[in-house]
């Protein structure tokens, strides 16, 4: 803490979470512009930028930060924002995949071998691990859904692969490419989701 005024330390406590929710923002703002930019950017016809909103929605970011980065999308001026996959393993041979979203390939790819290397791991060959992983999509729904019978005919119908459910709530979980129909599926049986 800084000096003894009571302000001098309200203002350097405040500054750090400032910047803390300016990272997160920044973060939620930048996956929104790449969903609608890769997709539609309407989220009701891309699932994808949907799941980014709901996401932005729960960490706090305002509605005109998240219309702002849907309008970035179309704009011809934006950054070009590609996904990369790592694959690698980390101390004890566990097994790795490190999605992530640049506009640098060669930098990403540098910071993530450094980060391997500091850790006790090394970055593999592409496809050198993906075989261990299969790709779903995961739709969480709160124990006030409804019960376990009503959620499961409910994921059944929309054409969901799995359900898990507890007394925190349902996870539904389903394959990535067929996630927009079976997430409008349930909305339409139990509503909105969590996630």
């Amino acid at each position: 803490m800084a000096g003894h005024s009571k302000f001098k330390n309200i203002q350097h406590r405040k500054g750090a979470q400032d910047k803390k929710r300016a990272a997160a923002f920044s973060k939620l703002s930048r996956e929104i512009t790449v969903a609608a930019k890769l997709g539609i950017p309407d989220p009701a016809l891309n699932a994808r930028l949907r799941a980014a909103v709901v996401t932005a929605r729960a960490g706090g970011l305002p509605k005109d930060n998240i219309d702002r980065a849907i309008s970035k999308a179309s704009a011809s001026d934006t950054a070009n924002y590609e996904e990369v996959r790592y694959e690698g393993f980390g101390p004890g041979g566990v097994s790795l995949v490190v999605e992530t979203l640049t506009d640098n390939r060669n930098r990403t790819a540098t910071n993530v071998r450094t980060c391997f290397a500091k850790n006790g791991g090394n970055l593999g060959a592409t496809g050198g691990v993906s075989h261990g992983f299969e790709r779903l999509g995961l739709i969480v729904y709160p124990a006030k859904a409804g019960n376990a019978d009503t959620v499961f005919e409910a994921a059944l119908e929309a054409g969901a692969d799995d359900l898990q459910s507890s007394e925190d709530g349902h996870e539904i979980w389903t394959a990535v490419d067929g996630m927009h129909d079976v997430a409008k599926g349930l909305e339409k049986a139990l509503g909105e989701a969590e996630t």
